[in-house]
């Protein structure tokens, strides 16, 4: 094997060691610390009791079809989608939330390989959001329960 080539089969190694797959293709952790984990009927319930539902994804897909009853308010990402993410890349219009940082708030997106709602729930609970309710099966498992959209 010459240089060249050892080099190359090198780098790809190291790089790929110990994942499955690269680390901006991974899905999102499967919790939140300070956040709860919820699933498609605790949403229906929450929206049911007036709980104000976020729609993380972009004008587009929200346009298309969204949970019956959820406010629109983009995550624009350009960091990783990784736990370590730095939102100072990315634009989330706190202002669009409730006022009241005491209130329940429901986020999603696409689910697990979408970052959107993640990003947000951290973003919100650093600017002191205390209830945030994180729908980590977003779209996929709303649809999937024949759930209302619009």
């Amino acid at each position: 094997m010459n240089k060249r080539t050892y080099l190359k089969w090198a780098a790809a190694f190291a790089l790929t060691a110990g994942m499955s797959a690269p680390v901006w293709a991974s899905d999102t952790p499967a919790t939140l610390a300070g956040t709860k984990l919820i699933n498609a009927a605790d949403v229906k319930k929450m929206i049911d009791s007036g709980v104000v539902v976020i729609d993380t994804r972009v004008a587009s897909e929200f346009a298309e079809k969204t949970i019956k009853g959820a406010k629109n308010v983009p995550y624009k990402e350009k960091s990783t989608k990784d736990i370590s993410f730095d939102a100072t890349q990315d634009q989330f219009d706190l202002s669009k939330l409730p006022v009241d940082k005491s209130a329940p708030l429901v986020l999603f997106c696409n689910s697990g390989e979408c970052w959107k709602s993640y990003k947000a729930a951290v973003v919100a609970q650093k600017a002191g959001y205390s209830k945030i309710q994180w729908f980590r099966g977003g779209m996929p498992e709303w649809v999937k329960a024949g759930l209302p959209t619009q």
